[in-house]
């Protein structure tokens, strides 16, 4: 987040299409790919529902977003947004809720790269590989790497690529043209077979939805390098209409071809729908894409939570040391706390093993709702709105809302509820303390400004007087 607003003017511009075709690729990731599996657990194949309707609410976000930047281009962007619209306590609340959302997204990224990784070494307990990829992309963020945007654009093309193979091999099992299908392919037709956890079921799993349109944010940001600032709204609905798109088509090819009960959140959805005795190297082939498509957005968000903490330094909202770079140049002592933040996440993994990926996921969805709801709250004090502007940021903040209250509603999604109101606590306390703090310093040094302006208003005062009485004097000698 921090690198993308952080760039000068003078990088390459970009049309609207290119946008859209970078935030396809950007928001592309475990989300999708794993925890597509987890809201089909939960909600049946009603969830290709919950995946249009949570588009249109990212929409809204974005577009919230994009008109504030086209407006009032800010280096902090949302957080920036959330201090002018409603004070320096908004952008200090809304800098940590991003910071623990990208953190716990990074947790959750962690957790199903791990699981990728069981497939081929199930013996292997899940906090080792963790700590493993928790090393190598803390190594990468700390000596830097002038190539990784050019790593990151192969790796989206990797995802997009895998996405495409997917829909093409389903098509082709489905067909019949390729044979050897673990599983028997049954369409759903009737209330009972698409909604088996009924209206509760969908409710429950819409936030896993959103889940998987994370990202948003960071290409509201990258709205500002459009060769024009006013077509961000088109290629935000672009890009959301390809996502949404090939979300409930690929979602409802494995809803197609998978009965219901094998889906579990240890697995891919897609690597389940391709299981055929024809194709034995093909799961082990998408397997590879997706731990590599995951590797690249864990590793994106600790680009982002690295920036975001050094900025929240440098602002006076987090300790100073952490904007601070060890020679100048590494970013030590925020790395530091990042990495205290992904022990804390591996070690979850090793003492919850079994539910881990769905108690940090729910989690860290929340935390970026909680966000996103900032967002079109900022938007709302600071763009002037028409009838539809109102109507477009109550339905998403409604959407938005829906989503949050149904993760009470089903025992895998509401352990991690509870953690994101723990977090959101804490970091009330922290934001109340700091105003307190802020408010006696700048009290303290309005006093000791009033007291000095006084002291020289009474030293001038004293001199006068002193220089008159030796006037007086001079003038009885004479």
């Amino acid at each position: 987040m921090g690198q993308a607003s952080g760039k000068s003017s003078d990088e390459k511009k970009l049309k609207w299409w290119q946008l859209s075709l970078l935030g396809v690729a950007g928001t592309i990731g475990t989300g999708y790919f794993l925890g597509s599996s987890l809201a089909i657990s939960i909600g049946g194949p009603a969830v290709v529902i919950a995946y249009v309707l949570a588009a249109l609410g990212t929409y809204v976000v974005f577009d919230a977003l994009a008109r504030m930047t086209s407006d009032q281009p800010e280096q902090g962007s949302f957080r920036s947004y959330a201090k002018k619209a409603f004070g320096a306590w908004a952008g200090f609340a809304s800098g940590w809720v991003y910071w623990f959302s990208e953190l716990l997204i990074m947790g959750s990224q962690l957790t199903a790269l791990s699981i990728f990784s069981r497939f081929w070494l199930p013996a292997v307990p899940m906090w080792i590989f963790a700590a493993g990829f928790g090393i190598v992309g803390l190594c990468i963020v700390f000596f830097g790497n002038k190539g990784f945007d050019r790593v990151e654009n192969v790796l989206a093309v990797i995802k997009i690529a895998a996405i495409l193979m997917f829909l093409v091999l389903a098509i082709a099992l489905l067909a019949g043209w390729i044979g050897g299908t673990k599983y028997a392919h049954k369409v759903p037709t009737d209330i009972a077979s698409i909604f088996p956890k009924g209206s509760l079921g969908l409710w429950s799993a819409f936030l896993f939805a959103f889940y998987a349109y994370g990202g948003i944010e960071v290409l509201g940001i990258m709205s500002y390098r459009l060769d024009k600032p006013e077509d961000a709204p088109k290629a935000g609905k672009v890009m959301l209409i390809s996502l949404s798109v090939v979300y409930v088509v690929s979602i409802g090819l494995a809803l197609t071809m998978v009965p219901l009960s094998a889906f579990n959140p240890k697995e891919s959805p897609f690597v389940l729908a391709l299981s055929s005795d024809h194709l034995a190297f093909v799961p082990h082939l998408f397997n590879g894409v997706l731990i590599v498509a995951g590797f690249s957005t864990m590793t994106a968000s600790l680009y982002a939570v690295t920036s975001m903490i050094i900025t929240l330094g440098q602002e006076g909202d987090a300790p100073k040391m952490f904007s601070r770079k060890w020679k100048e140049k590494y970013p030590l002592f925020a790395l530091s706390l990042i990495g205290c933040g992904l022990v804390g996440t591996i070690i979850m993994s090793l003492l919850l093993p079994g539910k881990v990926y769905e108690y940090v996921t729910t989690a860290a969805g929340l935390m970026l709702m909680y966000n996103w709801m900032f967002i079109l709250l900022s938007s709302g004090r600071l763009l002037k709105s028409h009838t539809i502007d109102v109507v477009k940021r109550w339905t998403g903040l409604v959407l938005i809302s829906t989503a949050v209250i149904g993760t009470l509603f089903h025992s895998l999604s509401r352990p991690g509820f509870f953690i994101s109101l723990l977090l959101v606590f804490l970091i009330a306390l922290s934001d109340i303390i700091v105003q307190r703090m802020r408010k006696k310093s700048s009290s303290a040094g309005d006093r000791e400004q009033r007291h000095k302006k006084k002291y020289e208003s009474s030293s001038s005062k004293g001199t006068g007087f002193h220089i008159t009485g030796i006037r007086k004097q001079k003038s009885k000698i004479k």
